[in-house]
C-alpha cells in the first residue's frame, strides 16, 4: 500500500478523501466508495498503487480519440476499482472489486517499467483507461512523469469526477482526456451511476482552460438518455464550451445490470449525430457502428474527407500538420 494523496485527517481517526468529488468521509478501517482507498488509523492508503490489473497495446481510436495522433498505438493500463457504479459497465469485473481482503488482483509493475514497455511496443502514448484513472492517481502520476520525460503523450479515459486538487496536479502532464458525459440529466447520474452531473461538466470546462485536449463520449441508451431535447441541450452545452470538442455518440449493448434496454439503432445514432452538428459542433462521431460514415473525420469548412476509418483502423489520413489540405482550415487536436 502507498499513502494516498488528497485527504485530510478528522477526529476519531476518520479521514476526508478529496481525490474525487464524492469526498468520502471514511472511518478507521473503512474504505471509500471506490473500494480501493482504506483508512488505517487515520492514514489513508491506496490499495492499488502496486496492483496493475491490465496492460494492453490498443489503437488510440479504441479509447476513443479521433483527434489525437490518428493511427498510433497507445499503451493502456488500469487497476481495479472505480468511483462510479454504472449499471451498464462493460468492465464491471475489474471496476467493481468484491471482497474485503487486502490482496486485490493485479501485479506489481513499476512506473518506469510501464513506460519502458510502452516504448518497446512503439506506442506514442500511454492511456489510463478501462476502469477510472482517478482512483489510481498515485500510480498514474508517477507513470505520467516518466512518460513525459520520453515525450510520450498521456491520455485519460475518465468519468470526469476528479477533485480540483488532483486536476491541478495534472497540469503539464495530461495531454488529452476523453470524458464520458453519460447524460445531461442529474437524475440519470444518480440512478444509473450513483454520482452527479454538475462536477463532470465543471471538470470538462477546467480541463479545456488548462489546455488539455478534450473529447467527449456519450453512450446512447434507448429509453434512458436518448431524449431528443436532452441530447440537444448536451450538444448546445458542448458548443458553449468549445465547438471543436469532438463528440462521440456510441452504440449501447446490454451488459452487467442494465439488460432491459435494446442495443442502440443506427437510426438513433444518425439522429443524435445530426443533433450535434445542427447545434454547431464541428465533429460528431458515431461509435460501435463499424463502417458508418460517422466514423470518418471531415473538414468542417469544406467537407473534405480527412481521416477515413473502419472501426479502430485508420485507412487514410490526409491531415497536414493540423490543417485541411484542400482549404487550409485549422483542425484542432494533437497531431
Amino acid at each position: 500500500m502507498k499513502e494516498a494523496k488528497f485527504y485530510e485527517r478528522l477526529e476519531n481517526n476518520q479521514v476526508r478523501c478529496r481525490l474525487c468529488r464524492h469526498e468520502c468521509k471514511i472511518p478507521d478501517q473503512g474504505r471509500g466508495i471506490c473500494s480501493v482507498r482504506v483508512n488505517k488509523g487515520g492514514v489513508l492508503y491506496s490499495m492499488v498503487y502496486d496492483r496493475v490489473v491490465s496492460m494492453n497495446v490498443d489503437p488510440i481510436e479504441k479509447k476513443p480519440f479521433f483527434h489525437v495522433m490518428p493511427g498510433s498505438l497507445s499503451f493502456s493500463i488500469a487497476t481495479v476499482g472505480c468511483n462510479f457504479s454504472c449499471k451498464n459497465c462493460q468492465n464491471h469485473s475489474i471496476s467493481q472489486p468484491s471482497g474485503a481482503g487486502p490482496e486485490f488482483p493485479g501485479r506489481f509493475v513499476p512506473a518506469g517499467a510501464i513506460v519502458e514497455a510502452a516504448a518497446d511496443k512503439g506506442c506514442q502514448s500511454i492511456a489510463y483507461t478501462y476502469t477510472e484513472p482517478t482512483i489510481f492517481f498515485e500510480l498514474a502520476q508517477d507513470v505520467m512523469k516518466e512518460a513525459s520525460k520520453l515525450g510520450m503523450a498521456n491520455v485519460w479515459v475518465t468519468n470526469g469526477f476528479m477533485g480540483t486538487g488532483m486536476l491541478e496536479e495534472c497540469k503539464g502532464l495530461l495531454t488529452a482526456a476523453n470524458v464520458d458525459v453519460k447524460s445531461f440529466s442529474d437524475d440519470f447520474y444518480k440512478k444509473i451511476c450513483k454520482a452527479r452531473l454538475a462536477p463532470v461538466l465543471e471538470n470538462v470546462e477546467k480541463m479545456k482552460k488548462q489546455g488539455v485536449w478534450v473529447e467527449v463520449t456519450t453512450l446512447i441508451i434507448p429509453g434512458y438518455n436518448d431524449d431528443v431535447g436532452e441530447l440537444a441541450d448536451l450538444a448546445s452545452w458542448l458548443v458553449s464550451v468549445d465547438p471543436n470538442i469532438p463528440w462521440h455518440v456510441s452504440r449501447f449493448h446490454p451488459d452487467y445490470q442494465l439488460l432491459d434496454a435494446p442495443p442502440t439503432s443506427a437510426s438513433t445514432l444518425a439522429r443524435t449525430r445530426d443533433i450535434g452538428r445542427k447545434a454547431g459542433l464541428h465533429h460528431v462521431y458515431t461509435g460501435n457502428l463499424w463502417g458508418d460514415e460517422g466514423e470518418n473525420t471531415y473538414c468542417h469548412v469544406c467537407g473534405t474527407l480527412l481521416v477515413e476509418r473502419f472501426g479502430f483502423t485508420v485507412k487514410k489520413n490526409m491531415i497536414e500538420q493540423g490543417h485541411c489540405p484542400s482549404c487550409g482550415a485549422d483542425l484542432p487536436g494533437v497531431w
